[in-house]
């Protein structure tokens, strides 16, 4: 079983930046890929960023591609979401995520931007 633990949210105005980790612990041997999901009020969780734990490979959401970076520290067990020109619409819980569907996931932190 692998443990997510999040950290890094809070409230910024509308062009600002944050950047949210998640530290992994426990059995994360053979981790296929990590990832961000992301739910808003009344809508559906989404996939924000993936990042696959051995080739780096990496994918976003088309509505964060060019703003959000999705990087990892393999010796820390670690991965980042940098979030820049944040909108009011990246408003939601982020959950960190693990695994081939990434199907093992966090408490999930705030993130809220302000008009």
């Amino acid at each position: 079983q692998v443990q997510l633990v999040e950290s890094g949210g809070g409230l910024v105005q509308a062009g600002g930046s944050l950047r949210l980790s998640c530290a992994a612990s426990g059995r994360i041997f053979g981790i296929y890929a990590m990832g961000w999901l992301r739910q808003a009020p009344g809508k559906e969780r989404e996939i924000v960023a993936a990042i696959n734990w051995s080739t780096g490979f990496t994918n976003y959401a088309d509505s964060v591609k060019g703003r959000f970076t999705i990087s990892k520290d393999n010796a820390k067990n670690t991965v980042y979401l940098q979030m820049n020109s944040l909108k009011p619409e990246d408003t939601a819980v982020y959950y960190c995520a693990s695994g081939v569907g990434l199907n093992t996931r966090g408490q999930g932190t705030q993130v809220t931007v302000s008009s």
